[in-house]
């Protein structure tokens, strides 16, 4: 097994290669969207949202030389790209919202897709959602008053609409004002799914890349009039079930496994480490399931992190762990000491379990 970071797409410098580096760290998970982390002050944040969710969603599809050039830039400071995460939200908005531009979005991901292939990307995380992750709030909720984020489904109206021009929790367009998302139905991002790897698998598979499905969070049964799709650990095999090539997989994520109300982490973990599906793993922890939870330091939630890397260890699971994001620790730079915190924790685990 490897221990990987994750980086925003604002956060690929040197300061923070160095970073990884000194943690031991040699894989880099990268966000195609910017949409967690935030400046202030000089501090990166753990999250942020207003009344456009997470942000304005960025501009560009990726192409051959941007790969190219991220995969030889952190190759030149000794680190290697695990996997790129997410798509961003303007490159597949009709594709969520089954749009009239979905076909000429998905010829243009399956070009991206090809372009990532060549130029040596291997894993491709995505989140199928319209609502996205919404209705966290931040608050002192891990050990020692530590900022984190939590969930609390009667603290919100769960049934908020989702304002024109928004999807995925982030704005793609200026909306028109007084109009909303139309509500989705199961049947209907199940076939918005179908659709999508239906089309894009195909070129995945053939240009070497492997698409990781990440679960919902929060994990409920629909949110903002929208239905979640991987809400529970079963649905996993119905999503896998679509296509069998090798291309569909998963983005194991074991915080929103916990979140669920129903299944079991360890039978998870256990089950998709064994059939060769996790294109790699969220390693974080939580307190709490839906309709209420938290996210807390990796040693202090409900989850058995030792447990966890016995089964991932005995089933010779070899792929990449990355903490996906963290409490904040109480100093100078928050987020960079939570993430030497948990990548520490992490690394001695791994040597000892």
């Amino acid at each position: 097994m490897k221990i990987g970071l994750g980086l925003y797409r604002h956060l690929l410098n040197a300061d923070n290669y160095k970073f990884a580096q000194q943690l031991g760290v040699d894989h880099i998970v990268v966000h195609l969207e910017s949409y967690l982390a935030s400046e202030h002050d000089g501090k990166v944040a753990l999250s942020r949202g207003d009344e456009d969710g997470w942000g304005n969603a960025v501009d560009g599809y990726w192409n051959y030389e941007i790969f190219k050039s991220l995969i030889d830039d952190l190759a030149a400071h000794g680190l290697t790209l695990a996997a790129i995460e997410n798509f961003a939200v303007k490159q597949w908005s009709d594709v969520l919202l089954a749009g009239p531009r979905r076909d000429e979005q998905l010829d243009a991901m399956k070009q991206m897709i090809r372009d990532a292939g060549r130029a040596g990307v291997r894993c491709f995380g995505y989140n199928f959602s319209v609502a996205g992750v919404w209705g966290w709030v931040r608050g002192p909720f891990a050990r020692g008053g530590a900022i984190s984020v939590g969930f609390d489904a009667n603290a919100i109206d769960v049934h908020q609409p989702i304002p024109d021009g928004m999807v995925w929790n982030m704005r793609y367009r200026e909306g028109t004002q007084g109009q909303v998302v139309p509500n989705v139905s199961p049947e209907e991002i199940w076939e918005r799914v179908t659709y999508f790897l239906k089309a894009i698998l195909p070129v995945a598979e053939e240009a070497g890349v492997r698409l990781a499905a990440h679960p919902d969070d929060p994990p409920m049964e629909a949110l903002r009039g929208a239905a979640r799709l991987v809400n529970q650990p079963a649905k996993y095999d119905r999503l896998l079930g679509i296509d069998p090539s090798p291309a569909n997989g998963i983005e194991l994520c074991l915080g929103s496994i916990q979140e669920m109300s129903g299944g079991d982490v360890y039978d998870v973990i256990d089950r998709y480490s064994k059939s060769n599906k996790i294109g790699y793993i969220h390693f974080r922890n939580v307190k709490g399931k839906v309709p209420r939870y938290q996210e807390v330091f990796v040693d202090e939630g409900d989850i058995d992190m030792a447990k966890v890397m016995r089964i991932l260890k005995s089933n010779n699971f070899d792929g990449v762990l990355i903490p996906d994001h963290t409490p904040e620790i109480h100093c100078d730079a928050p987020w960079h000491a939570g993430m030497a915190y948990a990548i520490g924790y992490m690394r001695a685990l791994l040597a000892t379990v």
